[in-house]
């Protein structure tokens, strides 16, 4: 079995175990994802998601964020850790979504990076859900389970990326990425993988390894 046929195998196994394939996060529009995936920042969804009702609701456009100060923001995110860094990036996020792209979060790799505080996972998951682009978004769950997995051979989430994307159906990347995040905190767990319960173990090249 190739690494090609591996990956469609992934895909269909996950998607029957998780037929709902959604982001954690929780959000209402492109901007609260782009603020919410910057405050997930080394702290849990589920943390950011506790804090962002009550940031959106000071918060609630553009215009109000763009009105706002670090200080103000920082308040209201502390909980989420590294809160000056990030409050800086948010408002600078804000500010540049304002003056340089008409008010709307760019859709495009390019634009996505030039914004404060936006690699490329943040870029990937802005494209995949937001604007429903092809997109591999290679967090610590994508890159642990693609390892295992022998979908690659790399730790660096640029070199995932571009291993999954040579490998992975582009209608369904984005979708398997998120599905990878359930698995990973359900069964593939860090520490220690749960094979005789994964959807997978039938194929995988390391059950068992780890």
């Amino acid at each position: 079995m190739d690494t090609q046929e591996l990956a469609i195998k992934a895909v269909h196994a996950l998607k029957e175990e998780y037929p709902d394939a959604l982001c954690s996060l929780d959000y209402e529009d492109p901007l609260q994802l782009l603020i919410s995936v910057r405050l997930a920042a080394q702290c849990t969804d589920a943390r950011v998601n506790l804090v962002t009702p009550a940031l959106f609701e000071r918060f609630p456009t553009l215009e109000a964020f763009c009105d706002g100060t670090e200080e103000e923001i920082g308040e209201l995110i502390h909980s989420c850790g590294f809160f000056r860094a990030k409050a800086r990036d948010i408002l600078g996020a804000c500010r540049k979504i304002r003056d340089e792209f008409g008010g709307r979060v760019p859709d495009n790799m390019e634009d996505l990076l030039s914004l404060p505080g936006v690699g490329r996972k943040t870029a990937n998951l802005i494209l995949g859900d937001v604007y429903h682009k092809p997109a591999v978004v290679t967090d610590t769950h994508c890159i642990r389970i693609s390892g295992r997995l022998g979908l690659t051979k790399n730790k660096a989430p640029e070199k995932v990326e571009r291993d999954l994307r040579a490998v992975l159906p582009p209608e369904e990347s984005n979708n398997f990425c998120h599905r990878l995040v359930l698995h990973g905190r359900a069964v593939c767990i860090a520490r220690k993988a749960l094979c005789e319960k994964c959807c997978m173990k039938e194929f995988c090249r390391r059950v068992g390894v780890e």
